[in-house]
């Protein structure tokens, strides 16, 4: 929607930076509509500033922002344009340290680029993170994802491996079942000790093996069709854990890069199930990042890829990812739809075992989480009371789902006015974190926290605010 604005807001043909001027003639966003959405995207991933107009005429004058405002710039534009723009686009100088930043938002057609990508973006996330700096989440370069699966999709309908195993019935597989048994060992462990310590603690050894163990694995010439298509698959799981791992410590535009790539490299596996999973990830970061619109679209895509996949377990998650989304954009019948979706899925599964290995995680206590936070959107407060309990009483060895599904509990709590229970639940949640490093679980009690603002006169309002002032900081 083209925003008004008083004359001298908008670009004028004397602007240095004449590929700037055209976006924002292009996009019909003003000056001051740029610097408050360059402001707000920033501090919704960590960073402060207070552009204005002025800050944008000096851009328009050939200014060179500092920092990550270039891709902030480019991340607001992209979001208005509908389409993915570069900093460089915009007629910023490139940073020539960071440029797979811009590459790894790209679904490439050459599955070989995808793979130097990923390499290029996992070492400079290891060795040179100083220099790659804070990377911002584009909800723009969503779109030609999207769009690029959906047409592998239909290319591939009806053909391709069994879910779950790619390699099924062919003998070539077989070739070195040892290097794949290997790669697949070390994505259970990575997956326990995320379960149990938190994305944080082990997101780098995550990003480590997946760039200089099994992406050369696969550059490598002469290996077996099916056994490349195994090392595929594989490599989308690591990467899509590498994403999951990032968003959970908060890294928001690495974990959409490694989203990305994650898919990518499933579709050279041929792995549905797995697809549909890496596009309820990126549909779960857009819808939490402000982007519930997105969340959707991402979540229908999935349904799409999930629904012929012999998967009802998958098929499951993404209705929830759908009903999160429908939730955020308050559409509560909608909301309700996906979520009986979502029941009719899960009753169709035959138990995880007769389930793809990517999602045995997944039963009617997962359910209950996201229905709570569809719930507590909806403000339907007793529902979400009786969802998310029930998550807490579930997930008693999950610490990070205890101290989510407990926030989530506790604003449940307080939007029926029982403030001791709100805040004794809270408190659980805040225990429940002790060792566990999990941004996402910090952001939720801090989402409660907020919402306590009201009562702050409560001694005990008072009180708690202290207590978590070590592990959520000061208080707003």
């Amino acid at each position: 929607m083209t925003n008004s604005a008083a004359p001298g807001t908008r670009p004028r043909g004397s602007a240095t930076n004449q590929a700037l001027a055209a976006a924002l003639k292009e996009s019909g966003c003003s000056y001051a509509s740029l610097a408050l959405r360059v402001n707000e995207l920033g501090r919704h991933q960590g960073h402060s500033s207070n552009y204005d107009k002025a800050s944008v005429t000096r851009w328009l004058q050939g200014g060179q922002p500092r920092g990550t405002t270039p891709e902030l710039i480019a991340a607001v534009l992209s979001h208005r344009l509908g389409r993915p723009v570069a900093p460089a686009e915009l007629g910023f100088i490139p940073d020539r340290q960071r440029p797979v930043v811009a590459r790894a938002l790209a679904y490439r057609e050459d599955v070989a680029e995808t793979l130097h990508t990923l390499a290029e973006l996992g070492s400079t996330d290891i060795s040179r993170r100083s220099l790659l700096g804070a990377v911002p989440f584009v909800a723009g370069a969503l779109v030609t994802p999207q769009r690029e699966w959906l047409l592998w999709l239909v290319e591939n309908q009806g053909t391709g491996p069994a879910a779950g195993n790619p390699a099924a019935g062919d003998p070539a597989a077989a070739a070195d079942a040892g290097r794949i048994e290997q790669v697949r060992a070390a994505i259970s462990m990575f997956d326990e000790m995320d379960n149990r310590f938190g994305g944080g603690q082990v997101r780098a050894s995550i990003v480590l093996y997946l760039s200089t163990e099994v992406v050369p694995m696969l550059q490598r010439r002469g290996v077996p069709v099916g056994e490349r298509r195994e090392l595929f698959t594989a490599a989308a799981k690591l990467a899509a854990m590498a994403g999951w791992s990032s968003y959970d410590n908060a890294e928001y535009g690495l974990a959409q890069r490694y989203m990305t790539q994650a898919l990518r490299l499933c579709a050279e596996g041929g792995d549905k199930v797995l697809g549909g999973q890496i596009l309820a990830g990126l549909s779960h970061l857009a819808t939490n990042l402000g982007q519930p619109q997105a969340g959707v679209e991402l979540a229908r895509v999935g349904v799409a890829t999930a629904k012929n996949a012999g998967s009802p377990l998958g098929l499951m998650r993404l209705h929830a990812m759908a009903a999160r989304g429908y939730a955020a954009l308050d559409e509560p019948r909608e909301a309700a739809r996906a979520l009986r979706s979502a029941d009719v899925a899960l009753d169709a599964s035959r138990g995880a075992e007769e389930e793809s290995e990517w999602v045995r995680f997944l039963d009617h206590h997962y359910l209950a989480a996201e229905a709570a936070l569809c719930f507590r959107d909806l403000g339907s407060a007793a529902q979400a009371e009786r969802a998310a309990d029930e998550s807490v009483r579930a997930n008693g060895d999950r610490r990070r789902r205890q101290a989510i599904s407990r926030s989530v509990l506790a604003t449940a709590h307080l939007q029926q006015n029982r403030l001791d229970e709100a805040i004794g639940t809270a408190d659980a949640a805040l225990s429940a974190l002790s060792g566990v490093h999990s941004e996402r679980s910090v952001q939720a009690l801090r989402d409660f926290r907020t919402r306590l603002r009201p009562h702050r006169g409560e001694p005990m309002v008072r009180d708690f605010e202290l207590r978590s002032r070590t592990l959520l900081g000061a208080a707003a």
